[in-house]
């Protein structure tokens, strides 16, 4: 990964600040995306120290908000004269119904929208970098999802599992759909469960919850492992063809029926590109 550049949002904590480390390590300039100023300066400093490596750096992006996205779009292309691996991480849930300024739901918005519309502003820049790569970081959480396109939202019936699931199914149908659509640029796209991590993402989780968590959180696996599960999609020469798959445990995993659906994912492309008013047929 030598001179490689790699981009990682959700990266200040959990498995994207580990992910930094590990491609700090194997020589890769790594640009981390994070949200809070203070908290992200002091993940840069942490990788760089445990890395041994200076080539790390940081830019600010609130993924709830799409202004903010467009601006780190522009913020990469301005210090990238190319990126060689996206790895789009950046996450959350909501015990509540919340919306975001643009008046959608907020988890779809962060865990799905915000892979969409980062990915789309930098597609030009990836093809041009080819060989390139796009890590997705989804979840085993994507089998229970389902999809309403009459109530994306929930407005109906909102539950922070219903809600986080649908997002990552949103996730694996959105790397269907771009794969089928780089065919041929030398881009490749794939999506992973990092398996059960122990991060602090479930935070927010509801009191009822918190329990089941704790009790949960014994059977987890490290951000360092989920890390290495990052880090081998965004790197290995094993997998440096494969694309459109869905992986768990560094393997290609026939993904949840709905997630498999072309007509679905089509759909889905659509619907998301006109809540981030982008052409649907860019």
């Amino acid at each position: 990964m030598r001179g490689k550049i790699i981009v990682i949002t959700g990266a200040t904590n959990g498995i994207g600040l580990e992910a930094a480390v590990a491609l700090a390590r194997e020589g890769a300039r790594v640009v981390m995306v994070g949200r809070n100023p203070d908290k992200t300066a002091a993940a840069v400093a942490d990788v760089r120290k445990r890395s041994g490596s200076d080539a790390v750096e940081t830019v600010l992006c609130d993924f709830s908000s799409q202004e903010s996205i467009r601006k780190l779009a522009g913020d990469l292309r301005t210090r990238c004269a190319r990126i060689d691996v996206l790895v789009n991480n950046a996450g959350a849930v909501h015990p509540r119904r919340t919306l975001t300024g643009e008046r959608i739901e907020s988890t779809f918005a962060v865990n799905h929208l915000g892979y969409f519309l980062l990915t789309n502003l930098l597609t030009d820049l990836l093809v041009k970098s080819a060989p390139a790569r796009i890590v997705n970081v989804a979840s085993v959480a994507h089998y229970r999802g389902t999809l309403d396109f009459d109530d994306l939202g929930f407005e109906r019936g909102y539950q922070l599992m219903k809600a986080y699931s649908r997002s990552k199914l949103a996730n694996v149908l959105f790397t269907r759909e771009l794969a089928r659509r780089l065919s041929g640029t030398g881009v490749t796209v794939n999506a992973l469960h990092p398996g059960t991590v122990a991060t602090g993402i479930w935070s927010a989780a509801p009191g009822w919850l918190r329990p089941v968590l704790a009790i949960a959180k014994m059977f987890m696996v490290s951000p360092e492992e989920g890390a290495r599960r990052i880090v081998y999609l965004a790197s290995s020469p094993e997998v440096a063809a494969t694309t459109g798959s869905y992986f768990e445990e560094d393997r290609a995993k026939k993904p949840a029926r709905l997630a498999a659906d072309d007509a679905l994912a089509a759909r889905l492309w659509s619907e998301s590109a006109r809540l981030v008013g982008l052409d649907p047929a860019r």
